[in-house]
């Protein structure tokens, strides 16, 4: 397959349609230099984008978190994101739409004369982790933790927020792992480069407190078919000695879904029916 920037298809930007390799902007784009930018990734199923407002509404309160509005409504972002849909002729497919601060008066640090400008893109894309979902990942510890709320906004979905997730998930490639499991700045387990955490222990699951680091869409989505299944869950900070008492452990995401953790550094998990019966169950889920 091509590079993303040399394909065929149309991609949703500012408000209309353009081919997908004239999609460009402006080498002085200010998100360019200074990462004034957010983000969503989002799933269809079956042609239908899986919690497709909900990612509206966080991209739009990402912006405001970062010191920018959109000048598109939820209304009109979902909209457009169907434009898309329909246009990318595809039924299963990932979305993207990102929002950021352009190219305009303002070169520096400061940019509040410059437009806000805002694309939509769609494209195929299977399991994040490739076969991991059967056997279980594998992931590294990152040498990297996730920031203090004093230093970042750590509720936006902010690009410049996974400038040491990207430099996490290299090092754990190049050790033969599938992502990099991270701490936050007290020590505390936190979350994957780019998804959140569970583990299992006597029949109840853990899960970290998101108190600094994004409180996942599909997050809230398997905390929600736990509870549906009598099954206690525990939001809270886990320390790292604890793994080693976890027999299980998952990773959610929009691009993860949910994908069993088989070894993380030194510990060892199974692939148990728990980790199993969710993953199963959000597979029917997302499609229902």
């Amino acid at each position: 397959m091509s590079g993303y920037d040399d394909r065929d298809g149309l991609i949703w930007m500012d408000g209309k349609m353009v081919n997908w390799r004239d999609a460009n902007v402006h080498i002085l784009t200010h998100a360019m230099h200074y990462a004034s930018s957010v983000f969503e990734g989002e799933r269809a199923y079956n042609g239908k984008i899986f919690e497709s407002r909900k990612h509206s509404e966080r991209l739009k309160k990402s912006a405001e978190l970062i010191d920018f509005e959109i000048p598109w409504s939820v209304d009109e972002i979902e909209a457009a994101k169907q434009d898309v849909m329909t246009a990318s002729g595809l039924s299963d497919a990932y979305v993207r739409a990102v929002a950021w601060r352009g190219a305009g008066d303002d070169m520096g640090v400061a940019s509040a004369r410059n437009p806000v400008r805002m694309a939509i893109a769609a494209w195929e894309w299977g399991a994040y982790y490739g076969d991991s979902k059967y056997k279980g990942a594998k992931l590294d510890i990152s040498q990297w933790k996730r920031p203090s709320p004093e230093t970042i906004p750590c509720h936006a979905k902010a690009a410049g927020l996974y400038m040491i997730c990207t430099m996490s998930k290299h090092a754990a490639e190049a050790k033969g792992c599938a992502d990099a499991m991270m701490f936050d700045y007290r020590g505390y387990v936190a979350e994957a480069t780019g998804a959140n955490i569970f583990f299992v222990k006597d029949g109840e699951v853990h899960t970290p407190d998101p108190d600094c680091f994004l409180n996942g869409i599909t997050r809230q989505t398997v905390i929600g078919m736990l509870k549906d299944r009598q099954i206690k869950v525990h939001e809270r900070h886990i320390m790292p000695e604890e793994l080693e008492s976890f027999e299980q452990c998952w990773l959610t995401g929009t691009a993860a879904e949910v994908t069993p953790v088989g070894q993380i550094g030194d510990w060892n998990f199974e692939v148990g029916a728990l980790t199993q019966d969710i993953a199963e169950g959000y597979e029917k889920l997302v499609r229902s």
